[in-house]
């Protein structure tokens, strides 16, 4: 019966974990991107919609991302001194420029 409660603590614990969606703006080093998220919130006096940003560093274990693709990002435990995010997956690639057709 402790096993069937630590298991369900786990999984609560697990459910807590945040998920953001975020565009990768650069490759920092071998398996860190970084990716930025984007968000509005309201002014304190006025209320008008204030565009904001958080740059994350993110664990790429596969090497896969490039900069500006979109990602889906979860929060881990650290991994160094900056990062505590992986990358779940690729939502969208990034659209190369100045591609020649013949």
């Amino acid at each position: 019966m402790s096993e069937e409660t630590s298991q369900t603590a786990t999984a609560a614990t697990r459910a807590k974990r945040k998920d953001l969606v975020g565009e990768v703006t650069s490759r920092s080093g071998d398996k860190t991107i970084k990716v930025t998220y984007f968000y509005k919130i309201p002014h304190p006096v006025y209320g008008k919609e204030i565009k904001r940003k958080t740059v994350l560093h993110v664990h790429d274990a596969a090497n896969a991302c490039k900069p500006g693709d979109k990602v889906e990002i979860a929060e881990t435990r650290p991994l160094s001194k900056l990062k505590r995010w992986r990358v779940v997956r690729i939502v969208e690639t990034a659209k190369t420029i100045g591609q020649a057709s013949a």
